[in-house]
């Protein structure tokens, strides 16, 4: 094994020659046969970390139905299987030799003996490791957000931690004992103590967390005796007044620090915190919320919705979390919907129209119920009201129809395109009572035709956004109840998404559209994003999973281990970057003056971009294949 090798590779690269030459010493060489196994998921650790001296080697992680998805590969220089030798558990995911491969096998008691001079080998090997969607991920959005930041004039931006900043600081000297120090971070209710010394320059900084692993945690801590200069993490960060967020955001996330003095000249002048920051960086988007609620027309809310773009951009700039991006711009949406529901609806008394005295509640379905919006979402909606009888249901609808009118033309004006398939309010079949929504359901499973499984789709995931949401919770147990009686229902929503596939190629290009509109392009919904949110959705009905966001059903069909976590975080990680994606081309399109879609030419994305596409495209095909095997073995 070359020392060079390892010289150029994180963590061995922080290690002097004589330790690389000890590793070096120390590794046996063994190869392993094309299509074998060197171990699999869930074994217990072989003690060795394995250096690929020449082959390749795919990880994988099991998906549902006892099946594997490759979540990333290894080459020659790599190396795997090194989180065990410091967790003891055991692997996370297997590892197989694509081709015949040589590997040099360090041994775990060489590598523990190491960490201990040199802490930060154990630290790497302890964090979890990315799959090569996530990394590719993150190595994109860094450099877009790179790149916006020049371009860029994004309000919170602008500012500086002056304007932030929390004055005056509280502190102590060395000297202070540990139980006043506790005292005063509980009584103040902070995060954190800054140390400082006779001229009051910061030395030093105590968090809630120092004082647990210092004092509490430890069988030999002294409480009684000890000072803040025993327990303080010393030589703490700090920053000028004049830096500006994005600086001091970059600056706190790379480095993990939850709390940042602001030193003027020797001078302790302020504290920043990490949620001060995360706080001002969405302070646009909420102070665009605020505006609606004092809003009371409908062109006013129509002026809001076209600062959506903006907000959008400012975002995607502003962040690495895409599920966040969802959350705020699912957030403003919701909110303009509500406030134009609120406005019809006082528009309804104005005109002398007088409300029925059933319960009722307005659903809000597709993207917005999974609150999953991006720039422009059309409307998916309908009501649902409580049993009453044929008599009351008639006068009800004398109010509920002409309202129906008024919110879907409403919408509309506000900035909300007509849903094509008229899955809206003013369409009768997405009103009715509970046994009238019983029964269209019971029909939608029991006799499952292509078109009525698309309709379920958008339905099973509705929120209540107005309204009873008692009368919600209850039409969702319906939901369960019906798919309970006949789960084959979930075998043929399967197939229909078996119908089509993603748009790769068997030589991993990518297919692209022949003809019309979008000849030369492909669809980042249509050919990816929506096989991960039918494929989750598929699943959370058979675990009668009550959570609507495609990633909060993740997260609980993994906590009920129907997916590794491994192979949840790759799933993850593929919505998110085609959600990344196709959230940038909206903004693109919209920049350019025309209507935002989901439709791009994949050539025109960096090699970079395209080779995080096929990745995520593969993760959705693998995807597809673990559901097809699982409602195929179950319901046939």
């Amino acid at each position: 094994m070359s020392i060079t090798q390892l010289k150029e590779t994180a963590p061995f690269d922080i290690l002097p020659e004589k330790i690389l030459l000890q590793l070096r010493d120390s590794a046996l060489q063994q190869t392993f046969p094309a299509d074998t196994y060197i171990f699999k998921q869930k074994d217990e650790p072989t003690d060795f970390l394995y250096v690929i001296q020449e082959g390749m080697v795919e990880i994988t992680a099991a998906v549902p139905g006892g099946q594997e998805m490759v979540v990333d590969y290894r080459k020659e220089g790599n190396f795997f299987g090194g989180t065990p030798i410091f967790s003891g558990q055991p692997y996370t995911g297997g590892a197989r030799a694509v081709t015949a491969t040589s590997c040099f096998l360090i041994p775990r008691e060489v590598l523990t003996s190491v960490s201990n001079d040199y802490p930060q080998i154990r630290e790497f090997f302890t964090k979890v490791i990315l799959t090569r969607v996530r990394s590719l991920y993150a190595d994109m959005v860094k450099e877009n957000t790179s790149n916006a930041l020049t371009q860029m004039e994004a309000y919170p931006f602008k500012k500086r931690l002056s304007e932030i900043m929390q004055s005056p600081v509280e502190t102590c000297i060395e000297e202070t004992p540990v139980r006043q120090v506790a005292r005063t971070i509980t009584h103040k209710k902070i995060g954190a103590l800054i140390v400082v010394n006779a001229k009051g320059t910061p030395i030093g900084i105590i968090s809630q967390r120092d004082l647990v692993a210092k004092v509490l945690a430890p069988d030999t801590a002294d409480c009684e005796n000890a000072q803040a200069k025993d327990v303080m993490t010393p030589h703490c960060h700090a920053m000028r007044p004049a830096t500006y967020m994005y600086e001091a955001m970059t600056y706190m996330t790379a480095h993990k620090v939850k709390h940042l003095p602001i030193v003027d000249d020797g001078e302790l002048v302020g504290i920043v915190t990490l949620h001060d920051l995360m706080r001002f960086r969405s302070q646009k988007a909420m102070l665009l919320v605020g505006s609606i609620r004092d809003e009371n027309s409908l062109a006013g809310l129509a002026r809001i919705k076209h600062e959506i773009l903006t907000i959008a951009r400012a975002l995607l700039t502003e962040t690495h979390s895409t599920p966040e991006v969802m959350e705020i711009l699912s957030y403003i949406h919701q909110n303009l919907i509500k406030k134009t529901y609120a406005i019809c609806y006082q528009q309804m008394l104005d005109e002398g129209h007088q409300p029925p005295s059933i319960r009722h509640a307005f659903l809000l379905m597709g993207s917005g119920g999974r609150r999953e919006m991006l720039t422009s979402p059309d409307q998916d909606h309908g009501f649902v009201f409580e049993n009453v009888s044929p008599q009351q249901l008639a006068k009800a609808e004398a109010f509920f129809i002409p309202f129906a009118e008024k919110l879907v033309t409403a919408f509309q004006e506000v900035g909300f395109p007509l849903c094509e398939g008229q899955v809206m309010v003013n369409n009768p079949a997405w009103r009715g009572r509970l046994d009238d929504w019983r029964e269209r359901i019971h029909d939608w499973i029991n006799d499952p035709e292509p078109q009525k499984v698309r309709y379920s789709s958008i339905f099973f995931d509705f929120v209540c956004l107005e309204g009873d949401q008692a009368l919600a919770d209850e039409l969702q147990q319906i939901v369960f109840s019906e798919v309970r009686e006949f789960k084959r229902f979930l075998y043929h929503m399967m197939t229909l998404d078996q119908t089509y596939r993603v748009p790769i190629g068997m030589l991993g290009r990518f297919l692209l559209e022949k003809e019309g509109t979008h000849k030369g392009q492909l669809s980042l919904k249509q050919g990816g994003i929506i096989y991960i949110v039918d494929c989750i959705r598929m699943f959370s009905l058979e675990q009668e999973t009550p959570e609507t966001s495609t990633l909060k059903r993740l997260e609980a069909l993994t906590r009920n281990h129907i997916f590794e976590r491994e192979t949840a975080e790759h799933i993850k990680a593929a919505f998110e970057a085609l959600t990344f994606l196709r959230l940038r081309n909206e903004i693109g399109l919209l920049d350019q003056g025309q209507e935002p879609g989901h439709y791009l030419d994949p050539n025109e994305l960096t090699k970079g971009e395209q080779e995080l596409l096929k990745e995520s495209f593969n993760a959705v095909s693998k995807l597809q294949d673990a559901t097809k095997r699982h409602f195929s073995k179950s319901f046939i």
